[in-house]
């Protein structure tokens, strides 16, 4: 029997360098979504996948996100002086539970490989979920919880993957895949990180969320730099492919990587647009912006 997916790590250490100068005071993991920041979506999709222990990998100067999944004993007070139980409804709605989430510091800028490889005493010996802060998907089940269905026929690792444009593949990691499973997941038989253009194996990416086995930690304690000069985790997927399955779920949704501008921008859109209110002053406004777009001073 699968041991079960309670755990998840969420690696938020990075700089944010391409939003920069927003991201000089405020980490990128806030930055806004509609009314909420961007983690809040990812998190969310955790717990709705039934994750009961978050593990948030930080760097310095990280530190509000731990204060946004805390208590705010002032604005509570105020919000409960003034009545205003629906703000306290929503704050206490995307609380976590005490105890349910740990955080760590990954003291350098090593890659995600070294970024996972310091949550493993937290983690310990059991299957765990990675979803990247920077990529939020937009599903009406959670992109999770329908990779953790998947975990639960078959086990081993998984790997939520999106199609591309081929002309695109150069920019993702791919995977190339063996034997079907169904229609939407197959067996992974090897794993690309920006293959040259014309050489991908398929035009399924990576889409930042991962089912992974603790054996996993031995591989990354013992893995050299890769590309880039970092410790990537791909590596040691790669690695451990080699005794152990992997499987591809082709998820349903659609993903925006908000680790740079038009995807952090159409994700705006696409989020905004769920609300009737927001959509009917958005529309318009876009609709007229498509006519007689304002160049820029």
């Amino acid at each position: 029997m699968n041991k079960p997916i309670r755990k998840a790590v969420l690696p938020v250490a990075g700089l944010g360098t391409r939003f920069l100068p927003a991201t000089k005071a405020v980490p990128k993991e806030m930055l806004t979504i509609v009314d909420r920041p961007i983690i809040q979506y990812v998190v969310d999709e955790a717990r709705a996948a039934g994750i009961e222990h978050i593990v948030f990998v930080t760097g310095r100067n990280k530190h509000v996100i731990e204060d946004h999944f805390d208590m705010a004993y002032e604005l509570e007070d105020t919000l409960r002086a003034r009545n205003k139980a629906a703000a306290l409804e929503l704050l206490e709605k995307h609380r976590p539970q005490p105890g349910s989430t740990s955080f760590t510091r990954q003291q350098a800028p090593l890659g995600l490989g070294h970024a996972i490889w310091c949550s493993r005493d937290i983690i310990g010996d059991e299957p765990f979920a990675i979803l990247l802060p920077d990529v939020i998907i937009k599903s009406k089940i959670s992109c999770l919880r329908q990779m953790v269905d998947l975990y639960e026929k078959t086990g081993g690792n998984i790997i939520a993957v999106e199609e591309v444009p081929d002309d695109q593949t150069h920019q993702y990691g791919i995977v190339e895949l063996a034997e079907q499973i169904n229609d939407k997941s197959s067996r992974i038989s090897n794993m690309v990180e920006k293959p040259a253009p014309g050489t991908a194996p398929s035009n399924l990416m990576i889409t930042g969320r991962y089912i992974l086995q603790p054996e996993i930690f031995d591989l990354l304690s013992s893995q050299g730099q890769g590309a880039g000069g970092e410790i990537q985790l791909t590596d040691s997927m790669i690695s451990l492919m080699s005794n152990q399955s992997f499987s591809s779920l082709k998820f349903e949704g659609r993903s925006y990587d908000c680790g740079n501008k038009p995807g952090f921008l159409s994700a705006n859109i696409a989020f905004g647009m769920d609300d009737p209110a927001l959509a009917q002053e958005l529309i318009p406004f876009m609709q007229e912006m498509l006519q007689h777009p304002v160049a820029a001073e």
